[in-house]
């Protein structure tokens, strides 16, 4: 039995469902609010190419080393994509990331309540030991955002990928580990209960 099984994932804030192609419409009009695609820091498909990175996502669950979500928000509505990737199964030990999300739904609870859902279900289901959050150095938005969730800075791997536009990419990479679930969990639960904009 694979260690990584599609699961949906729900919360008030956010639901994570199984990646499928039924979702091509919805993530092509999520994709279009803010122009996702724009930014050069960051890989997010372009409207023309969703299908073909559902395509890529699809076929890398199909060789264990990805589990993709599709994001709706609280009303329904498809927002955004997360994943599970950089799978290691004998180490227990998975990257949250390949997340992007509709202009819409930014700065509001949707993105604290998918971190809570995926970090739950890696730390008490999968029984992790450890999940990473990888982003470019120059992503600010992205690496205040993982440090919010209570994640530390492992270190940074330097000229680690040559980005799209030829420039070479510095990953900073952070953790959470197994025994700092108990107070991370408890922080994000406050921030969804008692901060509007968490």
């Amino acid at each position: 039995m694979p260690w990584l099984e599609p699961v949906t994932l729900s919360g008030p804030h956010a639901q994570l469902k199984p990646l499928s192609h039924d979702h091509v419409d919805g993530l092509t009009e999520a994709v279009k609010d803010g122009e996702l695609w724009k930014l050069w820091y960051t890989s997010v498909p372009t409207p023309e190419g969703m299908g073909k990175e559902i395509d890529r996502r699809l076929g890398l669950q199909a060789a264990g080393a990805m589990l993709p979500f599709t994001v709706f928000d609280a009303d329904g509505r498809i927002a955004g994509m997360s994943t599970y990737m950089n799978v290691d199964t004998p180490n227990r030990r998975v990257e949250i990331g390949s997340t992007w999300y509709a202009k819409r739904v930014q700065r509001s609870g949707l993105n604290t309540q998918c971190k809570l859902l995926l970090l739950g279900h890696a730390f008490e289901k999968l029984d992790c030991i450890a999940v990473e959050f990888r982003t470019h150095f120059f992503n600010n938005q992205s690496r205040r955002g993982i440090e919010r969730l209570g994640a530390k800075q492992d270190g940074i791997l330097r000229s680690h990928q040559i980005a799209p536009n030829g420039t070479l990419r510095d990953t900073v990479v952070y953790s959470i580990i197994a025994s700092e679930w108990p107070t991370v969990k408890a922080h994000l639960n406050y921030q969804l209960n008692e901060k509007p904009r968490a």
